[in-house]
């Protein structure tokens, strides 16, 4: 029986972001200063997905963490998105 995810076509990110090993630390992003009461955490995989693939990501009251496949796409989203104004609030 297929579930809901394949007949949208999309698939879930994990919510596990906190892995411990020092590859996947610095593939990690901290999105601070989130009005996570209107910016959930699809909204949060669609901001950020252009700058690669997102393994995880999970949203925490007033922040978020995105974990990326490689430290480059990390990297890229931080440069492209720092200061950026998401729901009245600057990242």
């Amino acid at each position: 029986k297929p579930s809901d995810l394949t007949m949208t076509g999309k698939t879930q990110t994990s919510n596990v972001t906190n892995k411990n090993d020092p590859k996947s630390i610095n593939s990690r992003v901290f999105i601070g200063n989130l009005n996570t009461a209107i910016v959930k955490k699809g909204d949060i995989e669609a901001i950020f997905a252009k700058y690669g693939k997102i393994v995880g990501c999970s949203v925490h009251k007033g922040y978020a963490f995105v974990q990326y496949m490689s430290e480059r796409h990390a990297r890229a989203a931080v440069a492209g998105e720092n200061a950026r104004i998401i729901a009245g609030q600057p990242l």
